[in-house]
């Protein structure tokens, strides 16, 4: 038996479940040659502004305790104008279909971003908001830590873009229902959970933090208990709601627990800097996991999470 694959995510209608993160797969089709993108179903880009920023001071990653990784790149990226030009087309010829993160420091920037995608808005499935990445310097605010500025920042960029949007939102609140609905309320089409958490790793001999920013975002197999907890949270109090699951899944058992959790699609991350073919391998691992299992189509796990009575 060959199990079938599809998903919907919302107004997405994707060959497999398996989307490579934001941040991990790079801005264009740098790992297309390992890995090739149209064997997933979908790619999202690392995070864009509508202006170039060269990100945080190095060292930028570093490995944690327990399997994990610290990171504090600090959202480099070349600017989302440049990424049209010389990015986009390089993933369109490897046959990627395309989620484009944004981000920005301000309502204003998330709409000036959103308003240059709207001109490529065919050729991309549509928008991720990062909302929640706890990498920038500056006392950066996460706009997802605040229902009313996660409302007003989608709200912008629903108006502006054109395509669909959906929230990445953070685990790092005290309650992370109120704020998807006042995501979806403000137009999301879905919602992406998790982003990393706050860390620190410090070097005890020089006395001092890993990274060169300090601290930085905790991410790999140790986020996996979050992620599935948040996911399922939201899943319960929001049934339907199309979400991408992401954080610490490195294998196939561990993509169709996202998907019982709730998540319509499973987003693999840190996996792949240790292995440029994971986000393939674990597609594959999680279509032999349904043969085993005797589910004949993925997309029958989604929400079917068996909770004690």
């Amino acid at each position: 038996m060959t199990p079938d694959m599809t998903v919907r995510v919302g107004p997405w209608a994707l060959a497999n479940p398996i989307v490579a993160a934001s941040g991990t797969f790079g801005h264009g089709a740098e790992l297309a040659g390992a890995c090739p993108p149209h064997e997933l179903g979908a790619v999202t880009v690392k995070s864009l502004a509508h202006f170039a920023h060269e990100g945080n001071e190095p060292l930028r990653v570093t490995e944690a305790p327990g399997g994990g990784m610290l990171n504090s790149v600090g959202l480099a990226g070349p600017g989302v104008a440049h990424w049209i030009e010389h990015d986009l087309p390089a993933l369109e010829a490897a046959g990627a279909r395309v989620i484009v993160s944004v981000w920005g420091r301000s309502v204003d920037d998330y709409a000036k971003a959103a308003e240059e995608l709207a001109a490529v808005g065919e050729r991309v499935l549509g928008i991720e908001a990062n909302l929640s990445c706890p990498n920038l310097l500056g006392g950066h605010e996460m706009f997802a830590q605040s229902p009313a500025l996660t409302a007003e920042t989608i709200t912008a960029v629903v108006g502006a873009a054109g395509v669909p949007v959906f929230a990445k939102l953070t685990a790092q609140v005290t309650d992370v229902v109120a704020i998807a609905r006042a995501a979806l309320a403000a137009g999301a089409s879905g919602l992406t959970l998790i982003n990393t958490l706050p860390g620190l790793v410090i070097d005890a001999h020089a006395r001092r933090p890993m990274l060169g920013a300090g601290g930085g975002g905790l991410s790999g197999t140790p986020l996996l208990p979050v992620a599935l907890r948040t996911v399922a949270d939201v899943a319960r109090a929001l049934p339907g709601v199309p979400i991408i699951g992401t954080g610490g899944v490195s294998t196939g058992a561990d993509a169709a627990a996202m998907l019982l959790a709730g998540a319509s699609a499973v987003g693999v991350g840190t996996a792949t800097f240790a292995e440029a073919r994971a986000t393939i391998r674990i597609r594959d691992e999680l279509a032999r996991w349904c043969v085993r299992e005797r589910v004949a189509a993925v997309r029958d796990l989604i929400g079917r999470l068996e909770w004690p009575n």
